[in-house]
């Protein structure tokens, strides 16, 4: 039973698990320089006096502590791939930016540089001990790559969190995009606009990128149809889309889709110059992942800047609270999408108009 709330101090758990108070500090503080057995002792002397951190104390401790390690943890590293022959680094496909991430780190106080895994031969080893030799704790893995390379880090003794879900393993904290709430949104929106046959055309790493949220998504709204206009879907395996071409027009031709949701690039010349189409007035297309220059389509823009922010949120705090290595449980942020209305498809009747 927990004793009276005025011996519910860090002295009295010291006192409890006869240990000096700085040793209680370590632990609470998720030192690993403790060991197992006085971590567990100082752990049951803190159920036992019932003791409960006061949060301004730790908030004010935590800023101490951050700027004690200023020195050493002034940088961390955006690693990425570096695979010039990698069909993902094509313009179809869209990535974080590193000014994104850039100005969310300042606002901690970290200055943000990138690392390259495979430029000059450099391995995820090797780019570990470089990392390491210049006090580098913090990670913010972006991969662009089919291959995930940076599964091949030794984690332990770095902070890290990535985007979306490039890297599957190991699992770390990860800030992503709602993909499952950006298509049920463009479904609405498109249905609003009396589209009943919607095909939904990506590759299939950008629906495992979104942790099948594409296709999850999309399945979910094809049950509400009547069978006629559910249009299966299309996930190219084939990520260098030009080589696409003639099984998405044997795709559209059999299926007759009245609206696509897929890339910027390469479909919409599929459309009007092999099947001879018009967009919007024979078919309407959305870019499932628009950009601020895609402003001749309507689309979903999945708000990076706030996904970068979110990623160094989760990357600041684990080293706030001296959290290193693969969590026992990853945090995952999701960030809602928006819907940009553009001119590829048509506009809303004036009875679904919002004014």
């Amino acid at each position: 039973m927990p004793l009276p709330q005025k011996n519910n101090t860090l002295r009295a758990v010291a006192t409890a698990a006869k240990v000096s108070a700085m040793t209680v500090s370590r632990v609470l503080n998720r030192s690993p320089h403790v060991g197992s057995e006085t971590k567990k002792r100082v752990l049951a002397a803190v159920e036992k006096v019932g003791y409960r951190p006061d949060p301004q104390i730790t908030q004010l401790m935590a800023r101490v502590r951050s700027h004690r390690r200023r020195m050493v943890e002034s940088v961390i590293a955006i690693v990425r791939d570096y695979l010039p022959e990698e069909e993902l680094q094509g313009s179809a496909y869209q990535y974080v930016s590193t000014a994104d991430i850039r100005v969310r780190a300042e606002q901690y106080g970290y200055r943000a540089e990138e690392f390259f895994l495979g430029r000059g031969g450099i391995t995820a080893q090797r780019l570990g001990t470089i990392l390491t030799s210049r006090g580098i704790e913090g990670l913010i893995i972006s991969p662009r790559s089919s291959r995930a390379i940076g599964a091949q880090f030794n984690y332990t003794p770095f902070a890290a969190a990535t985007f979306g879900y490039g890297l599957q393993k190991p699992a770390i904290h990860r800030a992503s995009t709602n993909m499952t709430q950006g298509i049920l949104q463009a479904t609405a929106e498109l249905h609003a606009r009396n589209y009943r046959r919607i095909g939904l055309v990506v590759t299939q790493w950008i629906n495992d990128r979104s942790d099948h949220t594409y296709s999850g998504a999309m399945l979910n709204y094809q049950q509400a149809l009547p069978p006629r206009q559910r249009i299966p879907l299309l996930l190219f395996s084939e990520n260098t889309l030009a080589n696409n071409a003639d099984i998405f027009c044997t795709w559209f031709k059999r299926y007759h889709p009245d609206v696509l949701i897929t890339f910027d690039s390469y479909v919409p010349d599929w459309v009007t110059h092999k099947l001879k189409l018009r967009i919007p007035e024979d078919v309407g297309l959305v870019v499932h992942d628009w950009v601020a220059p895609h402003t001749r389509f309507a689309g979903i823009h999945h708000r990076r800047p706030h996904v970068a922010a979110a990623a160094v949120d989760l990357l600041a705090t684990q080293l706030m609270r001296n959290e290193r290595g693969i969590p026992e449980v990853p945090r995952q942020i999701l960030i809602p999408p928006r819907w940009v209305d553009g001119p590829s498809i048509r506009p809303k009747p004036a009875s679904e108009r919002v004014y």
